[in-house]
């Protein structure tokens, strides 16, 4: 019986596991025994043979991807079978099948043919380069196939050593960039203390009305006091709205103005449990202009606009316009707000500070732009 039949036998049997090696011989039970590069009558769609040690390797992992088989016969040193060969190999094996085309009776293959030749196709296929042109052509899976013996030339390792390469000039622009990134932070830091040394440079020589027990002195760095302006007798006065959907309140206007700092009103109001901040320095800030009485208009230098004509109701003003050329205006408002969010504020005589969002160290820029303009309002009040 020749050595394909055998094997035959034993895989629909399912007895693969009675068959042994010894030296050069498989022993197929105490029955049969053949060489292990015997060649049997299964010849390969590429030409040639398949070898009995070929075909027993593949039973014993047919259930692998054929990328694996291969890896692993490659792994044993044994040849392996092609990919269009492996259903016609199985079926007939595991007898699905009768027959196959592939098989050829002619010859007696009980012991290695001499008069053909053996296909043993891993023999040659160890070098990428050596690949027949019909193995590639023939087979469908040949990406893979080749993946499979593909041999790395550099790993992780190699490639991070990085020889003959000089990163020095990496590392200076990676100093260059800290270097800029201090500064910066620096000029912040600096910048952030700008508003409160101008606060705490203000002379507190002259005091006004104090009833409500707020800080009564004027800025002598603004150039503005009741000795010096003529036109604001008291503590300058700054209103903001009194609305909840506006970003500066009485709750925060401290925040933002003393420390550079910009706090949601709500956060801040909870925080305070609805005490109200009276004072930003030398300056008094309200947020109820119905209760302010002639007097306390005349001390009113600046005003934080909701955007809303609303808001000056019974102001002792004819218009918007003649509020603006008396008073100095802001409106704040987020940079990625809609247009339309400041279409009606545009049309008015006001400043509109932008901030942001999420990057609060931009916030101190935003309020000295607020103290800057207050400051040159104040010198043009003076004369």
């Amino acid at each position: 019986m020749d050595p394909l039949t055998v094997l035959r036998e034993f895989a629909i049997h399912g007895e693969l596991d009675r068959i042994t090696q010894s030296g050069a011989e498989f022993h197929f039970g105490s029955d049969y025994s053949f060489p292990s590069g015997a060649t049997t009558a299964f010849r390969s769609k590429n030409g040639g043979y398949y070898a009995l040690d070929t075909l027993l390797f593949f039973l014993r992992h047919h259930q692998l991807k054929h990328t694996d088989y291969l890896q692993s016969a490659r792994q044993h040193q044994v040849p392996t079978i092609t990919l269009p060969d492996r259903k016609p190999l199985l079926d007939y094996l595991f007898g699905h099948t009768s027959t196959s085309a592939s098989i050829d009776r002619t010859v007696n293959f009980s012991q290695p043919s001499q008069g053909f030749d053996e296909y043993r196709p891993e023999e040659v296929s160890h070098d990428p380069d050596q690949v027949p042109a019909s193995q590639v052509l023939d087979t469908a899976d040949y990406v893979s196939m080749i993946r499979a013996l593909e041999r790395p030339l550099k790993d992780r390792e190699a490639l991070l050593e990085a020889k003959n390469r000089d990163f020095y000039a990496v590392l200076v622009a990676s100093t260059k960039r800290e270097e800029e990134r201090n500064r910066a932070e620096a000029q912040q830091r600096k910048d952030g203390l700008v508003a409160k040394t101008r606060i705490a440079g203000r002379s507190n020589d002259d005091r006004g009305d104090d009833k409500a027990g707020l800080v009564a002195s004027t800025g002598s760095a603004l150039g503005a006091g009741p000795k010096s302006t003529g036109r604001v007798k008291g503590v300058p006065i700054i209103l903001v709205p009194s609305a909840s959907q506006t970003l500066i309140t009485i709750y925060n206007v401290k925040d933002f103005l003393e420390d550079g700092i910009y706090i949601p009103s709500d956060v801040k109001a909870k925080a305070l449990k609805g005490d109200r901040a009276g004072t930003v320095g030398a300056y008094e800030v309200r947020d109820k202009p119905a209760t302010l009485k002639a007097d306390d208009w005349d001390r009113v230098v600046a005003v934080f606009v909701l955007g809303k004509e609303w808001q000056f109701k019974d102001w002792p003003y004819k218009d918007h316009v003649e509020i603006f050329n008396k008073l100095l205006g802001f409106f704040m408002r987020f940079e990625d707000d809609s247009v339309e969010s400041a279409k009606v504020v545009k049309q008015w005589n006001v400043k509109i500070i932008s901030i942001s969002k999420n990057k609060r160290h931009q916030d101190r820029a935003a309020a000295l732009e607020v103290w800057d303009r207050l400051e040159e309002f104040m010198r043009s009040r003076s004369h």
